[in-house]
């Protein structure tokens, strides 16, 4: 009998394709997919058995497209745009039907709002599944822009016309010392400054706005971790600069720590719920309405009341 998936091939096993085809390398489109890479080459293995032809040459490094996989990789844009589209649509009939959610998160709320949001939402979209991803802002921006994820909640660091942006969020920057000591660049100056890591896109853009004001900091120690770096501020090892809401992640260390404002020309990010526009927009407009006043209670006002000069500042946009 001849086997009747001969011939067929899936949404998914288009995606993974897509996926490989972009990234080059197995490895990399399971990890973009969060799946494993036996997985990737099972789809697309499944996918040349189904067309009776290689679509990838993956014998190079990095993979490259045959003349029929350069064909394909045009009509599946067009096979997922269009998939997008529908669920976009559907979805929006009644939101409270939609099968399926794909969340990103940036770190900042992953303690804070995300559980009340994920709550809220829960209780009234009672069919939907949630998958949830928290990460830097750039890699959720990459994950949408590849429909790995539906929406996602970052810091604005692109601009791109594929996406729609809602703005949640002004957060400033803020110098953060250990409890008491000085904040003018003459008070620092013999105190060891802990640098957020330029592997991320805030510390990218944090080093060049203190370069751009002729701020030259010697640094030791390149974090990731909040709360590293807020325990190493309170215990006295040095000071930092993050944003206002990254400093709210001192947790047991806020009573060792203060924070002051730039003792040079200020600087903020912008958090803004993220969209495809060809993707779920009722659902980032509802996710926008809900975190609003998360936000605004949960971090903001906290803020303001230990900090008033954060007022006006560090605000929810509407």
């Amino acid at each position: 009998m001849m086997n009747d998936t001969v011939g067929r091939f899936s949404l998914w096993g288009i995606e993974v394709f897509l996926a490989a085809a972009e990234d080059g390398s197995v490895s990399a489109a399971a990890k973009r997919l969060g799946t494993s890479p036996s997985s990737v080459s099972q789809q697309i293995s499944n996918l040349e058995t189904a067309l009776g032809t290689e679509l990838l040459n993956r014998r190079e490094r990095p993979m490259t497209l045959t003349p029929a996989g350069r064909i394909l990789r045009r009509r599946a844009l067009t096979i997922v745009s269009e998939a997008s589209h529908a669920r976009s649509e559907i979805a929006g009939l009644d939101l409270s039907q939609l099968g399926s959610l794909r969340l990103g998160m940036i770190e900042d709320f992953e303690a804070s709002v995300t559980p009340s949001l994920l709550s809220g939402m829960a209780d009234a979209l009672t069919h939907t599944r949630f998958e949830l991803e928290t990460g830097p802002s750039h890699r959720l921006l990459d994950h949408l822009e590849h429909r790995s994820l539906d929406v996602i909640v970052a810091a604005d660091i692109s601009k791109s016309n594929w996406m729609k942006n809602l703005p949640l969020l002004d957060d400033p920057f803020v110098v953060v010392t250990a409890k008491g000591r000085g904040a003018s660049l003459d008070d620092l100056k013999d105190v060891s400054f802990i640098e957020y890591t330029r592997r991320h896109a805030m510390g990218r853009e944090l080093a060049q706005h203190l370069t751009a004001e002729g701020v030259n900091l010697v640094h030791r120690f390149e974090l990731d971790s909040y709360r590293a770096m807020m325990a190493m501020v309170a215990g006295g090892t040095g000071w930092t600069i993050l944003t206002a809401m990254g400093a709210q992640q001192a947790g047991r260390y806020t009573e060792g720590i203060d924070l002051h404002p730039l003792p040079f020309a200020p600087m903020s990010r912008r958090i803004s719920v993220f969209v495809r526009k060809d993707g779920m927009e009722d659902m980032a407009d509802d996710i926008a309405a809900r975190l609003r006043p998360l936000i605004e209670t949960q971090l903001v006002q906290p803020a303001v009341a230990a900090n008033s000069w954060l007022s006006g500042h560090f605000k929810v946009l509407n």
